[in-house]
């Protein structure tokens, strides 16, 4: 596992997740602007769902900028023990403890992005290569930390 390319995948994904958001939104506004009627009611209604629609994808968006904003301040060196910015591999799989962002894709494996407040990250914490966790009934063992 080369953990600075999976930095840099993740940094693209979340910079994606941006570009695509700010695309729905001026969509959405560009929406807005063409319902412009004074043909009644019906008009400010469908005008106001947009606009509570901008409002979601605005607050969506500004979540990301919070998750990039995190994941920028990651550093690519490796871990000796499970915390914020180390890459775990298991016995059931790859988690990068950064910001919960799903799963991306490396070398034909699945990494998944888990925020370090989630229950897997608390039952990880500070834990070492060879140790094993519990959690919901299933137990895992960690092979390696990068």
């Amino acid at each position: 596992m080369e953990k600075s390319e999976i930095l840099d995948i993740l940094k693209e994904s979340v910079s994606k997740k941006i570009e695509n958001l700010q695309q729905l939104i001026d969509e959405t506004r560009a929406s807005s602007n063409d319902t412009k009627s004074s043909m009644g009611d019906k008009y400010e209604t469908g005008r106001e769902m947009l606009q509570q629609e901008i409002n979601n994808l605005q607050i969506q968006l500004n979540e990301v900028l919070k998750q990039q904003n995190s994941v920028s301040l990651l550093s690519s060196k490796p871990s000796v023990k499970s915390e914020k910015g180390a890459l775990i591999q298991t016995d059931k799989g790859f988690f990068y403890i950064t910001v919960s962002l799903g799963n991306l894709s490396y070398n034909n494996s699945k990494i998944f992005c888990i925020s370090p407040d989630s229950p897997l990250a608390k039952a990880l914490e500070n834990k070492r290569a060879g140790e094993s966790i519990s959690l919901n009934n299933i137990n895992q063992k960690i092979l390696s930390i990068w």
